[in-house]
């Protein structure tokens, strides 16, 4: 069984957090398109270094928008996750795009036209 450090515990709370600010459209970013999800937050163990992961569901420009505004509005995400989780000290954040959902979804179409003999 896992058992649960910190760090893991500080980056469930900054997901959830961060999604909640994306949704109720707390970054007024007109950048910011599609459907955008936070897959992954890796925190590092001395909670100074944190990576977002997200996907964008939607074209490659509101992808590039959308980690563009993101990438513009770290200082302000910063400021709320250290109020929001009450924590001291706000972690440096890096945001990277996650293409895994989308590659999952080709792969699966793939196979779906395999077993129907098409390709």
């Amino acid at each position: 069984m896992k058992s649960f450090n910190r760090s893991d515990r500080i980056g469930q709370q900054i997901k959830r957090e961060l999604a909640d600010m994306i949704q109720r459209g707390d970054l007024k970013d007109d950048r910011i398109g599609g459907l955008v999800t936070i897959t992954h937050v890796d925190v590092s163990g001395d909670l100074r270094n944190v990576k977002v992961f997200f996907s964008v569901f939607g074209e490659e420009s509101q992808k590039i928008g959308t980690l563009a505004a993101l990438h513009d509005a770290t200082g302000f995400l910063r400021g709320e996750i250290c109020r929001r989780l009450g924590i001291r000290s706000a972690p440096e954040m890096i945001f990277k795009l996650d293409d895994s959902l989308e590659e999952g979804q080709r792969i699966t179409e793939l196979l779906d036209k395999i077993s129907r003999n098409e390709i």
